[in-house]
């Protein structure tokens, strides 16, 4: 079979991601990175340059070749050796769904399985640390209220950073009970509740930004005027832990990401004891099992907190926290209901900017 791999590769890209799957611009960067190693080493391994490539030369060997590459070669960790070949699981499938004859080669390479990786925990702020970051900008300042603003929404919506980077100025409403909506993979959209605290942050803010004659549909903008990328973001996020680290000393040599706060906001909403289904629909997850790791770190938390508790001094049984034993029948009905919570649930809201009913330890 001598069918042109630059076709089926350019037809995977500009229709299935994009067009069909829908995907968002950084998964299909993720996956263009991934295809361009694996061009150079399929090129490498049979000293062919890109047009001499044909769909017969990506055997599963060819693929389990470069998955060791990427290991030891490129000192890709597991998990970014699972990411790689995810991607190209993706191409195969999309390949025998286009080209029948292809079918045997896709049946092996699902086949090849993906490694195990280190269970860790990911990495979250407790309150203080989130509140001596927000005291760092100089909100007086135009660039300190965009900064306060940001980092406050980062905490509030639990969003990714591209979709903080993407929001427009319409997509904040003020009105009644503040929200924002946020555009997450898949180009899915979802409505999460503000804080009055947030709310007032991104009014002032957008008035400092008024006052300068600034006029923008983005609505978070550099000094240059123009929007934010994903890496400005993460470069004030870091830069403001780095001046809170001066008071917050546990904050010191850390690295704050935006995700940090994602992972800080869906710890916290599990430790209100919010419902996991409202807390998989504010953060946009896909999978059930994705919110599921905030619960297994919540109930790690609490064990390393009772575990600095002295044990009772009398000789009787103590009796376990309620934690210890959970409601089994209770926790697996709620797994099983089919309701679909949404983020306007007023469950969900934070009540005049009041934290405890969303956020509380």
């Amino acid at each position: 079979m001598n069918i042109s791999f630059s076709h089926l590769i350019t037809k995977f890209f500009t229709v299935y991601l994009a067009s069909e799957r829908g995907l968002c611009e950084n998964t299909v960067a993720s996956y263009s990175d991934c295809m361009k190693l694996l061009i150079n080493y399929a090129c490498d391994q049979h000293e062919v340059g890109p047009e001499g490539l044909c769909m017969d030369m990506f055997t599963r060997e060819l693929i389990l070749g470069f998955l060791d590459y990427a290991e030891t070669g490129r000192q890709n960790c597991e998990a970014t050796r699972n990411q790689r070949l995810a991607a190209i699981k993706s191409f195969f499938s999309f390949l025998a769904r286009t080209i029948p004859e292809l079918m045997k080669i896709n049946t092996r390479i699902q086949a090849i399985r993906a490694k195990k990786t280190d269970h860790r925990p990911p990495p979250s702020l407790t309150r203080d640390e989130v509140e001596a970051i927000l005291l760092a900008p100089d909100s007086e300042t135009l660039l300190g209220a965009r900064d306060h603003a940001l980092i406050k929404l980062l905490y509030n919506s639990g969003a990714r950073v591209q979709e903080i980077a993407d929001l427009t100025v319409s997509d904040i409403r003020f009105e009644t009970s503040a929200e924002v909506t946020l555009t997450g993979k898949g180009r899915k959209r979802r409505v999460v509740p503000l804080w009055g605290e947030t709310a007032e942050a991104l009014r002032h803010y957008l008035n400092l930004r008024e006052q300068t004659g600034i006029r923008s549909e983005h609505l978070f903008l550099n000094n240059r005027g123009n929007p934010m990328t994903r890496f400005g973001i993460g470069r004030r996020t870091q830069l403001h832990a780095d001046t809170a680290a001066a008071e917050c000393h546990s904050l010191r040599e850390r690295r704050i990401t935006p995700h940090v706060f994602r992972h800080t906001a869906a710890l916290h909403l599990i430790e209100a004891d919010i419902d996991i289904f409202i807390v998989r629909d504010w953060l946009g997850h896909a999978d059930i099992g994705t919110t599921s790791q905030y619960v297994e770190v919540s109930v790690e938390r609490k064990r390393a907190a009772l575990d600095k508790v002295p044990p009772p001094t009398n000789s009787g049984t103590p009796e376990q926290p309620q934690w210890k034993s959970p409601d089994v029948i209770n926790f697996l009905t709620r797994l099983s209901r089919k309701k679909h919570y949404v983020a306007n649930n007023p469950e969900t809201r934070a009540p005049g900017g009041t934290k405890s009913t969303v956020f509380a330890t």
